[in-house]
């Protein structure tokens, strides 16, 4: 008897031991303000800070995303989680303690801090790695709007065919695209939008044939393709720029994570890490050669893009705002608004600007050599911005001191007295990764002078080709294929030093 009742006794110990290891769920229910249920994004940790994944939801790094309900089986503990829906909402965080077989239901309400395709400006992430199976759940869980996908990637396609339909609108005013592409090698990252055939990227190495030869190709098949410079410290940038053939570059790149930094430039020219050290030297360096370029003339409008699906972040964790005004959305309008510069790129704050009652992208008038700047803009943010600065060829001019609020009208006046660009960004007080928001520039011009071009800068990337054309010479041992790629180094070599004797400023 005494050997049964321990037997029992073993057997019911093991069951309970066995059933407190059961799974609990935990039940997430995510509305609007209106008690709707609202797609987003979800990072669910566990005690040891492990991402949970949940299969049955699009999953990437360390999230999923979800219609606004999701029950996740757990083991019993202890989880952490973080709700989000892109910057134009509030962010949620919180614990959850699971128990053995039991619901913990995690109910919230996300808020919407900013509505800003009600105030015409329509967002896009141009970097996009992601299924196009799941890009519409991806799209209204970051609640946005554009979204070409990358389908082909140093990819070969000596047989690619056309695509008769690469445009397609969901949930009324959402629009996602086939057929983006990128080439990325030696000399940095190009990528295409507007082509209904892929282009056939075989290569014998990472520097031959030279990406100039695709792009001729490119605007061949089609004269209206779109051309982004991925990142502005790629080795090939000063000579892509130089052939006039580049639409964009990426100004909110990809090395910005919303965790943290790719603190390195990979195979680009490198910063001084010294002078611009981590983890804002990486943004502070790609904002820079921005201005150098603005400086020499060349009117480009930035742009943005998360590389989810490659690098960490979520769809649209790097995007750029384009005001339409009044225009119907579509893809066409969209890059319409983009080349002419009104716009801005974020990864967090929302900077609506206009000076002089102009948005970003329009050309101001000195008159009898002074201008007299007017800058209303609203700046909301779920991160704290001590200031927003207004910088004027290359140098910050004023600084606008923030309050302490998630949404703020701010207000200034300048007197400008040299023509150039002037241009407003906000940084915010995050330690851990660079998060900010910059407009377009706008162009200023006098009677004198309609494009103003610096010496300096002008030296500045004319040594950046002399250092590519040796890179270039060490690379790529056979004579006919370097002859090849040097002839766009050259060509671009020339066009730095035209600009430097022609420059009429310091």
């Amino acid at each position: 008897m005494r050997f049964s009742l321990a037997v029992g006794a073993l057997l019911i110990a093991g069951t309970q031991t066995l059933s407190a290891q059961d799974p609990g769920v935990i039940k997430f229910k995510i509305q609007d303000e209106q008690s709707r249920s609202l797609p987003c994004r979800i990072h669910l940790f566990d005690e040891q800070g492990e991402s949970v994944k949940v299969d049955r939801f699009p999953y990437w790094n360390n999230h999923f995303v979800c219609p606004g309900t999701a029950d996740v089986a757990v083991p019993p503990g202890r989880y952490s989680w973080q709700i989000e829906r892109g910057p134009e909402h509030s962010r949620l965080s919180g614990d959850a303690f699971v128990q053995s077989g039991k619901t913990t239901d995690v109910s919230k309400t996300l808020r919407r801090i900013a509505n800003l395709k009600e105030e015409g400006w329509v967002g896009g992430d141009l970097h996009v790695h992601r299924p196009i199976t799941e890009i519409k759940e991806l799209m209204l869980a970051e609640d946005l709007h554009f979204a070409p996908v990358i389908g082909w990637w140093n990819t070969p396609a000596p047989d690619a065919i056309v695509v008769e339909q690469t445009e397609f609108r969901f949930d009324e005013d959402r629009i996602y695209c086939s057929q983006a592409g990128e080439d990325e090698r030696e000399g940095g990252a190009l990528l295409y939008f507007g082509l209904n055939k892929q282009l056939d990227l075989s290569v014998q190495s990472r520097e031959f044939p030279s990406p100039m030869q695709f792009v001729e190709q490119a605007r061949q098949q089609n004269q209206g393709v779109w051309v982004d410079v991925e990142k502005p410290f790629w080795w090939d940038m000063p000579t892509w720029l130089a052939s006039g053939n580049m639409n964009s570059m990426g100004l909110a790149h990809n090395h910005m994570h919303r965790t943290s930094v790719l603190n390195n430039e990979a195979w680009g020219r490198p910063r001084d890490s010294k002078r611009l050290p981590g983890p804002h030297g990486n943004g502070l360096w790609s904002q820079e050669i921005y201005y150098h370029l603005l400086n020499t003339g060349i009117r480009i409008p930035p742009s943005a893009g998360s590389a989810s699906g490659v690098l960490p972040n979520p769809v649209g964790y790097n995007r750029v705002y384009v005001h339409l005004a009044d225009e119907p959305f579509t893809r066409d309008s969209w890059f319409a608004g983009l080349q002419a510069g009104r716009c801005f790129v974020t990864n967090g704050p929302l900077l609506r600007v206009a000076i002089n009652d102009t948005w970003p992208g329009t050309v101001l008038a000195l008159q009898e050599d002074a201008l007299q700047v007017e800058i209303s803009l609203q700046l909301t943010s779920n991160d704290p911005v001590s200031s927003v600065e207004v910088v004027h060829n290359g140098a910050v001019i004023k600084q606008i001191p923030c309050e302490e609020l998630v949404d703020q009208p701010l207000n200034t006046s300048i007197a400008i007295t040299e023509p150039g660009w002037i241009l407003v960004r906000a940084i915010a007080d995050v330690d851990h990764t660079f998060r900010f928001a910059s407009t377009a520039p706008w162009y200023i011009e006098s009677d004198s002078v309609k494009t103003r071009v610096s010496r300096t800068s002008t030296q500045f990337f004319l040594d950046w080709v002399n250092e590519r054309i040796e890179r270039v010479n060490a690379n790529v041992p056979n004579a006919i294929q370097r002859d090849s790629v040097l002839r766009w180094h050259l060509q671009a070599r020339e066009f730095w030093i035209r600009k430097r004797e022609n420059a009429n400023a310091k």
